[in-house]
Parts: C-alpha cells; structure tokens; sequence
C-alpha cells in the first residue's frame, strides 16, 4: 500500500496574526504567515520542521495577519511566495526583501511538491482574498479563512473534504455587547464582506459535510466575541445532527500551534499484477 500522509498543525490563529503548517510526503508549505517571523521560525521548529524545509508560502490575502511575517522570514531565506496578482500587488511595495514571487490566477490549479493546490475566490475586504483546496494522494483539506458570507463556489469546493479548516470568528450576542469595538467595526466584521459566525460556519457545514470529513479546525476566533467551547459545541452539534457524531471539531488558538492534526483519505493502493 502506498501512502503519502497529510498533516496540519496551526501556527497560531486569531486577530493577532495566522499561519497554519501543512505537510504530505517531502512537501512542507506555509498557509499564510501572519505572525512575527521570530514566532513562525519558533513554532514551526516545536513541530520538527526548519524554516529552511519549506517549498512554498501560500498566502490567502494581503492583510498584516496574514501576511506580515513574509517579508522578514525572507531576509535570509529563498522560499517561494504563491499569490494571485492583486495580492502581490498589495503587498510588494511593502517588501525590503527580494521576494521570489510565484503568480497564480484564481481558480487555477497548480502542483507545489506532493501537493496539488486550487486556489479558489472568497468575498471579503481584500484586494482579491482566496481559500485553497489541497490535495496530497487520496486525502483533501480545504481552507477558508476570512470570509463575509458563503458562495456557491465555496461550497462546491469544500465538498467532498477529508478535513476543512475554517473560520468561526464570532457569536453575534457577544459581539453586539462588546465594548471594546466602535459600532463601525461591528459592522465590518458582520457584513458580507467581514467574516463568520459560529451559527454561519455550522450552516455551511452541514450542508457540504459528508462521510469522508473527519476533521474540523475552527479558525479566527475572536478573543472577546467568541468561546472555543462554545463555537465547537455549535458546529459539533450541527455535524451530529447530520448523522456525522464522529467528526472531530478542534479550535485553534492565538498563541500556541495546535499539534499535528492527520488528514486521511482513502488509501492509495498500488496495481499489481494479482489485483489488476
């Protein structure tokens, strides 16, 4: 039986930056590197992997959560950056160091080592923010951080998921009575174009969820407008109200990586002369 396993492990997740680790086979990619370059180096070296190991740095949109250790991690460092054109655009005049850009189209599918990735379009307010839905021999994770409100696109793309790591930002209660956020800002983070709320992200899932989804990573927690343990309960009783009780609900956390987390697929096996 061959089988080349896939595994996430969260960097760190929230409003203060994120940055999620994925590996399958010899490949190591970086989704999003929105924490200090010091802290990316520190958390991916807690999980036996060298900055020096990865192939790639997948970046879903140009805001400093998401993308502001790049430039750093980069000073000493040839990583290769995979980003649509609006998205680089967004962020080169930023960069002091000389970025080895790799320029993709949304919607367009691409090898990175063992992986292949699509990159597929979300709303929010960015110059153009997308998901990715990464394919490593059988196994499937698809990843939606920062996204206003749910598309037909981005359902198709997360069907048939072995894992899905999404976004849950905020309860709507708590974040109607938090004090720290202009009325402004509330606005923002529930308009189409902000981000999920727990009741949102457990509606998408149980429309997409099927028999294969055996892990769910929340992402984006708010740290004053959401609890962890509430958010999983949400979508944990959504899945189990869709005959999926098995399916593991995790949350990941601001300032400490979750530990590896398996993708499994459905085994590749090889053709012999007796099977065939």
């Amino acid at each position: 039986m061959l089988r080349r396993m896939m595994r996430m492990a969260v960097l760190g997740s929230g409003s203060g930056g994120n940055a999620t680790l994925v590996s399958c086979g010899n490949t190591h990619v970086l989704v999003d590197a929105g924490l200090s370059a010091k802290q990316l180096v520190l958390r991916m070296e807690s999980l036996g992997v060298a900055p020096e190991q990865l192939d790639g740095i997948l970046l879903t949109h140009e805001h400093s959560d998401h993308a502001r250790g790049v430039d750093v991690l980069l000073r000493k460092r040839e990583i290769p950056v995979y980003a649509n054109a609006l998205t680089r655009e967004a962020l080169s005049y930023k960069m002091k160091s000389a970025v080895p850009w790799r320029v993709f189209r949304s919607g367009q599918d691409f090898e990175l080592g063992d992986l292949s990735v699509n990159a597929f379009r979300i709303p929010h307010d960015a110059a153009e923010p997308v998901g990715f839905v990464l394919q490593g021999g059988s196994a499937r994770l698809s990843m939606v951080s920062d996204v206003g409100h749910v598309t037909h696109l981005m359902r198709e793309s997360l069907r048939s998921s072995d894992g899905i790591y999404i976004e849950a930002n905020y309860d709507p209660q708590l974040l109607e009575q938090d004090t720290k956020r202009p009325w402004a800002t509330k606005q923002r983070i529930a308009s189409r174009h902000g981000h999920l709320s727990n009741e949102q992200t457990a509606e998408l899932l149980g429309e997409i969820a099927c028999e294969k989804l055996k892990v769910v990573m929340l992402s984006h927690l708010s740290s004053d407008c959401n609890c962890p343990d509430m958010a999983a309960r949400i979508i944990a009783e959504r899945l189990t109200g869709c005959g999926l009780a098995d399916v593991s609900v995790q949350c990941a956390h601001q300032h400490e990586p979750t530990g590896w987390v398996e993708i499994s697929g459905r085994p590749d096996f090889e053709l012999t002369a007796e099977s065939a």
